[in-house]
């Protein structure tokens, strides 16, 4: 009866591990094979090249800027995300009738819900300069019309702020969740002493909530390590390589410049680099949580 309830066990969960296999382990030791060696495309021979691959992705100027870029984003698009959702579950984290909060609630994540790509398509013909909305309103204020994708000063921002827009309501429902969560019996006791409503959220909430601020900052730095769809879209990597991303320099070399090996090396610098800076929040969080 045990071989059989550990067979049956083993059923149920073959389909996740199978899965997890073809579509998780066997592209990463792919990419790790390809990475050190040369493609033709011709004949498909495969030859063993080293760190070749690896030291031609490191000395590239457009990688490291397409690097800098990437961190750029993240700096942004984290504070904004993380940021306004922390600001919009405060705001709503209080007594309101229930089909408002239900009503914010889906009107702040609705967003979420829709495809990056048909978002990015709008945002695009808001951005547009001659047509755009938003240069609309700026002639209407007699102010002059920002080139909010063709400035190289201005690109980046304009594809945060569609990037924080879409996202934020996601942040905004779990630090809600994480805010509601937080013992009522610490917030009544504490403004029974004449705590403040700052006071408390500084003193009480906010370390109550830290390890899911935390989840969020960690959830949003790997999110923003891997945006490519929406830069892609709204600019392209331009103008220049003003907003060039190392995912869009990966599909750029890859299958543009059709070079398999170092588009893969590029692809394994930044699974490295998402480790890292993943298990530096962890560390971090674990020393936090210590204090």
């Amino acid at each position: 009866m045990r071989q059989r309830e550990a067979a049956s066990a083993w059923l149920f969960v073959a389909p996740s591990f199978l899965l997890y296999f073809a579509f998780t382990l066997v592209p990463v030791v792919a990419t790790l094979v390809f990475s050190v060696t040369e493609v033709d495309r011709f004949t498909w021979s495969v030859d063993f090249v080293g760190l070749e691959n690896f030291l031609y992705v490191w000395a590239d100027q457009h990688f490291w800027r397409s690097f800098a870029n990437t961190f750029l984003f993240i700096a942004l698009a984290v504070t904004g995300n993380v940021g306004l959702g922390l600001l919009t579950a405060v705001l709503l984290d209080r007594k309101l009738p229930r089909v408002m909060l239900y009503a914010l609630r889906f009107a702040y994540f609705m967003p979420v819900l829709v495809a990056t790509a048909l978002l990015s398509l709008v945002w695009k013909f808001l951005y547009s300069t001659d047509l755009g909305i938003l240069n609309y309103y700026l002639h209407v204020l007699g102010l002059p019309a920002v080139g909010w994708l063709s400035d190289g000063s201005v690109a980046m921002v304009s594809v945060v702020i569609m990037d924080v827009w879409k996202h934020f309501g996601f942040f905004m429902i779990i630090l809600l969740a994480a805010l509601q969560a937080v013992p009522r019996s610490l917030i009544e006791a504490a403004a029974l002493d004449g705590a403040g409503g700052a006071r408390i959220f500084y003193h009480i909430k906010l370390p109550v909530i830290a390890p899911v601020l935390l989840f969020c900052v960690t959830y949003a730095t790997i999110g923003g390590l891997q945006v490519f769809d929406s830069v892609r879209i709204l600019t392209n990597g331009g103008p220049g390589d003003a907003t060039r991303v190392m995912v869009l320099y990966m599909f750029e070399q890859t299958f543009g410049a059709q070079d398999l090996g170092t588009g893969t090396a590029a692809a394994f610098t930044l699974l490295v680099v998402i480790a890292l800076v993943t298990a530096l929040q962890f560390g971090f969080g674990r020393r936090l949580a210590r204090i």
